[in-house]
């Protein structure tokens, strides 16, 4: 009997003096459950560099998944944040929850410069379009361990055939936002319902749509 296809999907723990990360709060709620046939198991990274790439390298070694999408904080965005592309920078503002700050380091010495999702990023975009959430393709994923983690993802992905992966970006919970004057935030079962949807469109298309969300800045 074939075992049951698995998405790997990551969220990461607090940093810069927050005390929850609404990656986590997100991506935990959706652990256990099917989706378009596949089991969701969710996993916690650390927000360190290095300690969230033996982190990841460790759960994809256990969960053997078909899809993996990372999630992450970006607080000041005001919409669900399906990235296009991830680059081989480490370039921290800030450091890390290890005191780390790698700056205009590689993510994979000897790497691409760059690689691009391998999930149907415009399917999951008209996902969340028709289902009003607000949504975006955006092309940054940072420099910060988010990026990081976009990197390794589809870096280990190649590796393994028919293993796709991307990631997705999220604003702050209203709780955090609160702080912060004028700062946008978005409700966490709204959250929890864009990644279902996103995780849908992920596992039922293996070809793209093809429709215009690029932006003109």
């Amino acid at each position: 009997m074939s075992k049951t296809p698995r998405i790997l999907l990551t969220g990461f723990t607090p940093f810069g003096n927050e005390d929850i990360n609404p990656s986590w709060e997100a991506v935990h709620e959706l652990h256990g459950r099917s989706i378009a046939g596949h089991q969701v198991v969710a996993h916690l990274l650390p927000t360190a560099f290095d300690d969230s790439r033996r982190a990841l390298e460790q759960a994809v070694r256990e969960v053997e998944p078909t899809i993996m999408l990372g999630v992450g904080q970006a607080g000041g965005r005001s919409r669900l944040s399906i990235e296009r592309v991830a680059i081989n920078v480490q370039d921290a503002r800030i450091p890390d929850n290890a005191g780390a700050q790698p700056i205009d380091e590689a993510v994979i010495a000897g790497g691409p410069a760059a690689y691009f999702s391998t999930l149907p990023i415009k399917a999951m975009f008209s996902a969340l379009q028709a289902d009003g959430l607000p949504v975006e393709v955006s092309n940054t994923a940072g420099t910060f361990v988010c990026n990081h983690i976009a990197y390794l993802m589809l870096h280990l992905a190649v590796q393994r055939q028919g293993v796709r992966a991307g990631f997705i970006h999220i604003p702050y919970l209203p709780v955090q936002a609160v702080r912060f004057a004028q700062a946008p935030s978005m409700a966490q079962g709204d959250v929890v319902r864009g990644l279902a949807l996103a995780m849908q469109a992920a596992a039922s298309h293996l070809v793209d749509d093809k429709l215009g969300a690029g932006t003109l800045d």
